[in-house]
């Protein structure tokens, strides 16, 4: 009935399947893989024909995790899943990067690619085995694709390598990398580390490549039993090869004289003059201008390319190793809690950071569940910084990972909460581009937290370096330029400190790259960013002593366990009260942990005496502040630790006789009182008269301690009347109302 086919194999411990030919049969190729049990199915479809004109290649990757993939229902008003997630679009252009460099040049065919997650056991990622999918949809689908390409993750614990992780090893660990490529070399790498070395890095990726070739193997036997027949490509006609042929011959020189110009906005504006008249110069030789758009491209990529193998120089005029010239500020906005403008060419990012307390933290609903982040990192691309005029919208896919990237720079250099309790925000905005503003945000945030005095372990760095490999050799770029990003074949961009990587990203727009341009890279990225970051010094070495006035102090206090519902109340009604009579933000944890924020001390020294005297037990012969809250004939009661209250008897209100309490005290009077025990149900004992009202100083060796009552102290009553014998009780009982109650019957008597 169909084409059932099912590949297994152990791989990292664990069970890989691969099947295809019973799910979304009707798909050009589609491919459910499991690992563990988590589940992924994996579709690809192609059209078989492009749009006319059409310059680019439609390739739309979509990720998308089902809530009932765990066991849940999506919360919202509607239960359903909506727009992707920030997850869901980070692990979408995962999949893209390694995938998209190996369709043919030229294809512009729209291809779609859809990888759904079906089940997740909350200890294997689903990115890698989505990955690895989308590669075996497609290379059983027939569409043209030089894979099948594989992934693997990479963990580093105690000196060892680790092969897939499990999600908690791998948040516990030194390293979180992902890499994926093709039997000849890497496509893609994604990591987090914290402060690694080059080498543990470069062996990191080697061993990644070495891991996933059994997985590459196992899509190449499914596919000879079960893949489609290819697409057949069309040969360039003779017609494109003589239009490339004059191209050549009428732009090349414009082209290559425009790229003489350094400065950006001017070079684009004599590459398009010179592209114009290139094109004049088709028309008037009668060839169709429209269709030699794609070969200006090439042409302008051979024309710099070269250039640079040729002379070591590159479009600025910077030979290949040389970064452009810094200037790092901080401390730019008044009011912000931490500022920072990081100009490195014409690429310029405008960094702010902002402290909050835990009721700012972002609460992620995700697939594993319910968390909560404290760092969060929001990176924005405004047209105006290309000197462009565009739509301003939410954040696209691009923005979304060039803020991650950056976020997993600086995480690993970030205080442990429990030190430095507050929420950090950091708005990078791109003010200026013109090469790797993601690596401008890097050095940037990492100014404005030291500037709002996040003490972070060590500032952190980025840089960008790009490739230009031919078959007569290669050149490795530093700091590249957005033009050598478009035009050259890699952007490999490493963050770190002076001590090591913290995060590492590469894509590859050739088939592959080998170790050797790897290490290459890696050895001038670290010399880069030791440079930036000697730059960076000059602006600020460290953080700043102590948080901006503007930015909340955030004072910690711990209360036993069984305390918290004190300092909540019923219905949450002490809480508020605090909070509304101080103005504090408070957040008290299920461990009794409070964080008491606040900008002003005086408010927060209330708050947390306040949450101290709820807490607080009463201690014999200690002196408090109270209030008084309700008088009677016997005494006063004073509430003097929260909601702690204690009687002064009416004989401890002062020296002397008192004949009514209110002679003394009155209700809202606020009072100094002395424990001076506590009676047999526990109840509080206080004496006012031991205590000097106006210092509150202990004065009961003044006054001495009144003398306790002794039996037989009361004086003599004299002889009692005698009250008759009132008989046998259960022979009359009266109902309190004068009638007798029968006998039989089943009211009690009074006072029973």
């Amino acid at each position: 009935m169909f084409n059932y086919f099912r590949k297994e194999l152990e791989w990292g411990g664990r069970k890989l399947v691969l099947e295809t030919g019973k799910i979304a049969r009707q798909a050009d190729g589609a491919v459910m893989v499991s690992y563990g049990e988590t589940i992924v199915l994996c579709t690809a479809v192609g059209v078989k024909t492009s749009k006319p004109g059409q310059d680019f290649f439609p390739l739309t990757v979509n990720y998308q995790e089902k809530a009932f993939a765990a066991g849940k229902i999506p919360g919202g008003f509607f239960k359903r899943e909506g727009r992707p997630s920030e997850a869901e679009v980070l692990k979408s252009r995962l999949i893209d990067r390694p995938i998209r460099p190996l369709f043919p040049e030229g294809f512009r065919n729209e291809v779609q690619i859809v990888a759904t997650v079906l089940s997740h056991d909350m200890e294997n990622d689903p990115d890698v085995v989505a990955m690895i999918g989308c590669s075996a949809a497609l290379t059983l689908s027939g569409i043209p694709f030089f894979g099948p390409v594989a992934a693997a993750r990479v963990g580093y614990e105690n000196g060892q390598f680790v092969l897939n992780p499990t999600m908690a090893a791998a948040k516990a660990g030194a390293l979180e990398l992902v890499v994926a490529g093709t039997t000849e070399g890497v496509l893609m790498v994604e990591s987090e580390a914290h402060e690694l070395s080059e080498e543990i890095m470069l062996g990191a990726v080697a061993f990644g490549h070495a891991s996933f070739q059994p997985v590459i193997a196992a899509i190449i036997e499914l596919a000879e039993h079960a893949a489609k027949e290819p697409w057949a490509l069309p040969e360039p006609s003779e017609e494109h090869l003589a239009l490339k042929a004059r191209v050549d011959a009428v732009g090349r020189a414009g082209i290559a004289e425009a790229y003489q110009e350094k400065v950006k906005q001017t070079r684009y504006e004599k590459v398009g003059a010179a592209k114009k008249a290139a094109a004049a110069a088709l028309a008037a030789e009668g060839l169709d201008p429209e269709k030699a758009k794609g070969l200006f491209h090439d042409l302008e990529a051979d024309v710099v390319r070269n250039a640079i193998l040729d002379t070591g120089l590159r479009i600025d005029g910077r030979d290949t190793k040389t970064v452009r010239p810094i200037i790092a500020e901080v401390g730019i906005l008044p009011r912000a809690h931490g500022s920072s403008l990081f100009t490195r060419g014409e690429t310029q990012a405008f960094c702010v950071a902002t402290l909050g307390t835990g009721q700012d933290e972002q609460v992620i609903d995700a697939l594993e569940g319910e968390y909560r982040e404290h760092f969060m990192l929001h990176y924005n691309f405004p047209p105006y910084s290309v000197g462009e005029a565009g739509r301003m919208g939410s954040p696209g896919r691009r923005e979304v990972g060039h803020g991650k990237l950056a976020w997993r720079a600086i995480h690993p250099v970030l205080p442990a909460k429990d030190k430095f309790p507050y929420t950090l925000r950091v708005v990078s905005e791109i003010t200026e581009s013109n090469g790797s503003s993601s690596m401008a945000t890097v050095c940037g945030t990492s100014l404005s937290l030291m500037d709002a005095g996040v003490p972070l372990a060590r500032p952190v760095a980025g840089i960008a370096m790009g490739l230009i490999k031919e078959d007569r050799g290669f050149a490795v770029l530093s700091d590249i330029l957005g033009d050598e990003d478009h035009l050259g074949d890699m952007d490999f961009k490493v963050a770190g400190t002076e001590q090591g990587i913290t995060s590492l990203q590469m894509d590859i727009k050739i088939t592959s790259i080998t170790p050797e341009i790897m290490q290459i890279a890696l050895e001038q990225a670290r010399e880069g960013r030791l440079h930036i970051l000697g730059e960076m010094a000059k602006a600020l070495t460290g953080h700043r002593g102590e948080v901006a006035d503007t930015a909340p102090r955030i004072s910690i206090m711990n209360v036993p366990k069984e305390k918290i519902r004190d300092v909540i109340g019923t219905g949450g009604k002490v809480i508020r009260e605090i909070v509304e009579a101080t103005k504090c933000k408070i957040d008290i944890n299920d461990d009794g942990t409070i964080k008491i924020a606040s900008s002003d001390p005086l408010q927060a020294q209330q708050a947390m005496d306040w949450i101290r005297g709820i807490v607080a037990e009463p201690e014999i012969g200690i002196i408090y502040t109270g209030k008084v809250v309700k008088t009677a004939d016997f005494g006063a009661f004073v509430n003097f630790l929260g909601a702690r209250d204690g009687l002064v008897h009416i004989s401890e209100l002062q020296q002397g006789r008192v004949n009514k309490t209110t002679d003394v005290v009155n209700q809202g009077d606020a009072v100094k009182v002395k424990v001076i025990g506590f009676d047999d149900r526990g109840k509080v004992k206080l004496s006012m008269r031991v205590v000097d009202q106006a210092t509150g100083e202990d004065i009961t060796e003044q006054v001495g301690a009144r003398p306790p009552r002794e039996v037989g102290d009361r004086p003599d009553r004299g002889d009692r009347p005698d009250r008759g014998d009132r008989g046998p009780r259960r022979e009359y009982r009266g109902r309190g109302d004068g009638a007798p109650v029968p006998e039989g019957s089943d009211q009690p008597p009074v006072g029973d």
